[in-house]
């Protein structure tokens, strides 16, 4: 088969919508939507401040098959407000994951499979966002020790702000090339610190840092695959067929040591190179 055979067998996952992804992953017509956009469950923040709501918040939840074995799914709609999360979007992650729990609980292994398309909490929410996450990092803690929880960021928008760290507590994180994985975007990193520390524009640069390659090669993502819908689903299905791991991404404090001592010894940055740094580094050590 020639490159441009390939090429033109292949299907943009990440071109799709939050729906169309949840929907490409799991087995045919296994997809069960909860509180779908004719539930019109809707922030009720957003309208008081002149912002047209979404039915379903930007964020699709349901239950289905992967492999055949059950899994709870959650898309964020990286086209409606940037992915960010709000009361509504963050309620329904978190419901979804403690009603994965309760099938544990009850005797019906279900994974997790977290669609991140998201710049973090919605600025127009503010604490009710943040307390959302905190809930949805709970349910990743909590489900993960009983099956795996897979994250996946494919792009374009990335997985930013408090979200990336739920990324971080996922089993196993698969990103693929047009991915983007970091603390704070990088408009708000030049915003903070000027064009001269982050230069927002400078796509190649940005991808460097964060791009899906590049956490992949330094260990922060378990699996990189091209965009293609089949070759993302049949990763997934590797990464399930794995189990949960023997020691969860929240308790690997030494690996993530070992990294932060390595950038201080081959780094110039004043950041990197403080004491605070140092003593901490020292202080996990003892």
């Amino acid at each position: 088969m020639t490159d441009t055979t390939a090429l033109l067998n292949t299907h943009s996952f990440v071109e799709l919508g939050a729906r169309q992804r949840a929907k490409a992953l799991l087995d045919a017509g296994s997809f069960r939507e909860l509180l779908g956009p004719f539930d019109r469950v809707v922030s009720p923040w957003l309208a008081q401040q002149g912002i047209v709501t979404q039915a379903d918040d930007g964020v699709v939840v349901g239950k289905g098959l992967l492999n055949g074995q059950a899994v709870v799914i959650a898309a964020i709609e990286g086209a409606f407000q940037g992915g960010s999360m709000g009361e509504v979007g963050g309620a329904k992650i978190a419901g979804l994951l403690e009603l994965a729990v309760e099938d544990n609980q009850k005797g019906i292994p279900t994974a997790a499979v977290l669609l991140l398309e998201t710049g973090g909490v919605r600025l127009q929410e503010a604490n009710l966002g943040l307390a959302a996450i905190a809930e949805i990092q709970a349910g990743i803690v909590q489900l993960s020790q009983l099956q795996p929880v897979i994250g996946v960021v494919a792009g374009p928008v990335g997985c930013f702000g408090g979200m990336s760290i739920a990324a971080g507590l996922c089993s196993y994180l698969l990103v693929t090339r047009e991915a983007r994985l970091g603390l704070n975007g990088p408009q708000v990193i030049e915003q903070e610190a000027g064009i001269e520390e982050y230069d927002a524009s400078n796509r190649p640069m940005i991808w460097s840092f964060t791009g899906g390659e590049q956490r992949a090669a330094s260990g922060f993502a378990d699996a990189y695959v091209a965009d293609d819908s089949a070759t993302v689903r049949h990763e997934l299905q590797r990464l399930l067929a794995l189990g949960v791991p023997a020691q969860p991404r929240s308790r690997r404090h030494g690996w993530y040591l070992k990294k932060l001592n390595e950038l201080i010894a081959n780094s110039e940055c004043p950041q990197l190179d403080s004491a605070a740094v140092r003593a901490l580094y020292q202080g996990e050590r003892s």
